[in-house]
């Protein structure tokens, strides 16, 4: 079952729940099974709820199909503390829910979570602040007359051709006018033209009902933009926030293994996963996860964004959201998604679980000390594995510093220096990312898609070894052989006869020729 879409805003975990809920009661299968010599009617097992629920999960683009079946059963174990469902005897409010056939019903009406409600008042007072704020900034001396008092995020290009045509030719007589910036002012500009292009990322009206703008602080966007190695790794001036030494050995042994594991360092049997167990341990003590309690309903916001023809866009607003992290907090996240990226995909690492893969374990053990919310969120542990999964995925450009934003706010520092704008979105002369959207389709048409693309390039390698000359004969048989074993519709498809698959080779029908007959000599008598 697909997601029906959770738009952006607050409280989206709390909506997701609602969504999930409202489809496993609508969706789940209820049919009558006999226990202890008694029938129940409109019920249905543990393990029928676990397998149905499971599916729902996997195909639901908010988390995905990293979800593990142990999620889905402690899932259910939370629609069972919330009543959600309970037993055929009718309780609930324990977690006690297995893998088996205990059976279970759903009550007359499942409750649904009702979001807090912010005091308007605040609402109200946040919005006036930051628009005093955003207003404050940008009110300088000597402004130019000709100044367009269009409010925007972008000008049209004619537009902004002509200011630029007459910002040259005032920069000729108003040289000596130039107003000296501030630090403060700087800083101001960072944020703001930031949080601009988050906005436009997201495509939201708003971003106040994701973030409040007082928790951005421009000196760590300012920090995370200039301190970085030749690997775009935050580097600290102050050693004291960074991990310990013994941390980043252990890290750098696992992240590199087999190759860091010299003579040095001991070689037991079990000494990786003790290792593992070390890092494991500090990350999950941290006071606070790695993307902070405070930019929780931003991050779980970006994740109804990890669609396949979305992914352009997630992987662009988490560049800018994680630039708003304190910078020790985006150095630990660097070198643990650089670490558990390379563990997952090095086919030498040693099982670390008995009943896991590296992968999976990686999203298990790490997702809460990425990602959670400051109060209890029976949503949690799904949204943050999802989160992590597409950060191991694309860690490398979701962490790398964004050019564009370095090459936007230095214009916007020109043009507010020498006075040529009067309102921070007229002054956004860099382009903006732009986005091409796809028209959404159905599972069912995704999957039918995926079949096509999949099945003419498995047919174009059916081709390029047909018309490979430089293969031996006997290789190219045995490669069609094989092909055949694996792909026989399309094989079959290519060479719907024996006789085509014969003229590849040239080969002629073999025709049996008549044996010599010898003519036995005829023996005369001696008579």
């Amino acid at each position: 079952m697909e997601s029906r879409g959770v738009p952006p805003g607050p409280y989206r975990a709390t909506k997701l729940w609602n969504e999930v809920t409202t489809s496993f009661r609508a969706g789940m299968p209820l049919r009558k099974h006999r226990q202890h010599f008694k029938k129940y009617g409109n019920c249905f097992t543990a393990g029928e709820a676990v397998d149905w629920l499971y599916d729902l999960l996997r195909n639901n683009s908010n988390f995905g199909p990293e979800v593990t079946r142990q999620q889905t059963i402690q899932l259910l174990r939370k629609f069972l503390k919330n009543h959600v469902i309970e037993d055929i005897k009718g309780r609930w409010g324990s977690e006690n829910v297995d893998d088996n056939n205990q059976l279970f019903r759903f009550p007359a009406t499942s409750p649904l979570k009702t979001p807090p409600r912010r005091h308007p008042e605040l609402r109200r007072n946040n919005i006036e602040n930051f628009s005093k704020d955003k207003d404050s900034i940008f009110k300088l001396r000597n402004l130019s007359r000709r100044t367009p008092k269009k409010h925007g995020l972008h000008l049209s290009q004619e537009k902004a051709e002509k200011i630029k045509h007459e910002i040259i030719n005032e920069d000729q007589e108003n040289a000596a006018d130039n107003r000296e910036l501030s630090q403060e002012d700087v800083e101001e500009v960072w944020k703001y033209v930031i949080l601009i292009y988050l906005q436009t990322i997201l495509g939201v009206p708003s971003l106040e009902e994701v973030i409040n703008p007082k928790q951005v602080i421009p000196q760590y966007i300012m920090y995370n933009m200039a301190n970085t190695s030749k690997h775009g790794v935050v580097i600290l001036q102050n050693k004291s926030d960074d991990l310990p030494h013994w941390v980043l050995s252990a890290m750098k042994c696992l992240a590199n293994w087999p190759r860091s594991n010299d003579m040095n360092n001991p070689t037991y049997v079990g000494f990786e996963r003790d290792v593992f167990r070390t890092i494991a341990d500090y990350f999950l003590d941290l006071p606070e996860p790695l993307l902070t309690f405070e930019y929780y309903e931003l991050f779980v916001n970006i994740l109804g964004l990890l669609q396949p023809h979305l992914e352009r866009v997630a992987i662009d607003a988490l560049q800018l959201c994680c630039l708003l992290l304190p910078p020790p907090n985006r150095r630990k996240l660097q070198l643990l998604m650089r670490m558990i990226s390379r563990m997952s995909q090095n086919v030498d690492m040693p099982k670390l679980h008995d009943a896991m893969g590296t992968r999976s374990l990686m999203i298990h053990t790490f997702s809460r000390c990425v990602l959670c919310c400051a109060e209890e969120v029976d949503l949690d542990e799904l949204l943050a594995g999802r989160l992590v999964s597409f950060l191991m995925d694309h860690h490398q450009e979701i962490l790398q510093v964004p050019s564009y934003l370095q090459t936007a706010v230095e214009k916007h520092l020109d043009y507010l220096k020498k006075g040529h704008i009067e309102n921070p979105g007229d002054g956004l002369f860099a382009p903006l990312p732009t986005y091409s959207y796809c028209k959404q389709i159905s599972a069912q048409e995704f999957d039918e898609q995926k079949v096509s693309t999949s099945q003419a390039a498995i047919a174009e390698l059916l081709e390029n070894i047909i018309k490979n000359r430089s293969l031996p004969l006997k290789e190219k048989r045995k490669k069609l052989k094989q092909f055949q074993k694996e792909y026989p519709l399309i094989y079959q498809k290519r060479f719907p006869t024996t006789e085509s698959e014969a003229a590849l080779f040239g080969d002629k029908p073999t025709i049996k020729q008549p044996m010599l007959i010898l003519r036995k000599p005829k023996f005369r008598s001696l008579r």
